[in-house]
């Protein structure tokens, strides 16, 4: 009876329109006997499809390895950055060697074990496939189609890979979603994309027209994106909080299309709900397009600027003019940022808790003394490569910050063991020390740290000039800190 379910649901399956036209023309070849009595025998055919099963060829692109002259390859899966891509099958081999194969020479009894499950446990254990390979469980049988299209398990798409045809996929996947909501996708709450380098415009323009409910979207990497989709996104998803356009070079600034702007009624004001917004590696980026994001996106509370070389200390005072809710903020690299964008961070007070400035080579004592003096409840601070900081900066910094849980100070030539002294009566809390680099620190520094910091988990001190005794003094009063040394003596 269950090989009967299985032929019927596969001829249903070979009736079906282009989705499943395009995958059996790439797979055009006549199986031997033995492989048909083997296909015949399976409870699920891997070939069958009905109408509105999206084809994994529309996710995995054709000259993968796994594909050889528009025919399917015998390969169960191919890989793609490290995630499991769904193929298309040619029928298995006339020897029962594989493991699936000898699977299906089973007694009936032991082949249907998964079958024993119920529908809420089949549905957890898809819960946790990513979207490629939920494609491909849609594809075994007729119960696990239904399973597999279950709306709680596609509030999220998450597509990987550099070759992957993403833009076709995305428009696959939201118009099956759309079947029972014509043309929305109420359900859809995150995509992510990242890496996905062939995304351009029309991909995101998909998701635009068809996601209204879209809460988080991630597109890092996908350097062919630019300001127009992403104003597209932003204007049509209102409920959009998470946005990570990291290393999309040509996306410039933030902002709602004209037609939208046009639309919103004054009460509105013209804003975006964006809150967590990552524009690392943005290197076109500078002041004005930080100031119309500013301007629109004033609930940010996540703000990362990482490498956005063209931003200066005029782009954060536009900054904190609008958005004076920001709790995590990076502006590592930024080398125009000086003493007097720390000036203006500090007017986010006691509301920051997160500080990137790492290599801002400007920034000295003074920057420091600003943060340190009005923004007391900071718990992260990553000062690496800011040569102009001393030991009367990170003085002042630990009388005010007492509640600090990680500092990196590496490579601060200037920070020697008065200053970690005064860390160390002051911040008990400490976690995370990173003092890789520092020339003038020594092991009785660290001695000092590890006698009053005892909740401290991680040290980096390599580059620097200590001895084993104080490692292993550290040690023996940190139980669980990772030491990471130069040290081949120490171990």
């Amino acid at each position: 009876m269950g090989a009967n379910n299985g032929k019927q649901y596969g001829s249903e399956g070979k009736g079906s329109s282009s989705i499943s036209s395009d995958v059996s023309s790439s797979t055009d070849h006549t199986p031997t006997q033995a492989q048909k009595n083997v296909a015949t025998s399976e409870d699920s055919d891997l070939s069958m499809r009905t109408l509105s099963t999206p084809s994994p060829a529309l996710i995995c692109p054709p000259n993968l390895p796994g594909f050889q002259n528009g025919r399917g390859s015998s390969t169960s899966s191919s890989s793609i950055t490290g995630e499991t891509v769904a193929m298309v099958h040619s029928p298995p081999p006339t020897r029962l060697t594989h493991p699936l194969i000898r699977l299906a020479s089973r007694p009936q009894k032991e082949q249907a074990s998964i079958e024993r499950l119920p529908d809420h446990a089949m549905v957890q254990v898809f819960s946790f496939l990513p979207t490629n390979q939920l494609c491909r469980c849609a594809r075994v049988c007729r119960r696990w189609y239904n399973l597999a299209w279950d709306p709680r398990l596609w509030r999220t798409i998450r597509l990987t890979g550099e070759t992957i045809n993403v833009d076709r996929a995305l428009k696959v996947l939201t118009r099956r979603l759309c079947q029972d909501t014509p043309n929305v996708c109420l359900m859809l709450e995150t995509v992510s994309v990242s890496g996905c380098r062939r995304l351009t415009d029309r991909g995101l323009y998909t998701i635009a027209q068809c996601c209204p409910e879209l809460r988080r979207l991630e597109v890092s990497g996908c350097y062919n994106i630019s300001n127009e989709a992403v104003f597209d996104v932003v204007s049509l998803c209102p409920n959009l909080e998470h946005l990570d356009v990291s290393g999309c070079s040509k996306v410039t600034c933030i902002s709602l299309t004209r037609e939208a702007s046009i639309k919103l009624s004054p009460l509105h004001g013209k804003q975006i709900s964006i809150r967590y917004l990552d524009m690392t590696d943005c290197f076109v980026l500078e002041d004005e397009g930080l100031h119309t994001i500013a301007a629109h996106c004033t609930q940010l509370t996540h703000l990362y600027l990482r490498r956005c070389v063209r931003l200066t200390d005029e782009g954060l005072r536009y900054l904190m003019i609008y958005c004076t809710s920001i709790k995590e903020l990076s502006v590592s690299d930024c080398r125009f940022v000086s003493d007097f964008g720390l000036r203006e961070i500090a007017k986010l007070e006691s509301r920051l808790r997160y500080l990137s400035i790492a290599h801002c080579g400007r920034v000295t004592d003074v920057g420091i003394r600003y943060v340190a003096k009005y923004c007391g409840k900071l718990r992260y601070l990553n000062a690496r490569g800011c040569e102009g900081i001393t030991d009367h900066g990170l003085e002042y910094l630990a009388k005010n910050c007492a509640k600090l849980k990680s500092l990196d100070i590496g490579k601060c030539p200037l920070v020697s063991d008065t200053g970690l002294e005064c860390l160390a009566l002051n911040c008990f809390n400490l976690k995370r020390l990173s003092l890789k680099s520092c020339e003038s620190i020594t092991g009785q520094g660290l001695q000092i740290v590890a006698a009053n910091c005892f909740d401290l988990q991680m040290l980096n001190v390599q580059d620097c000039e200590v001895s084993v005794e104080a490692l292993r003094f550290v040690k023996r009063h940190c139980k669980r800190c990772v030491i990471e040394h130069t040290n081949p003596a120490f171990f």
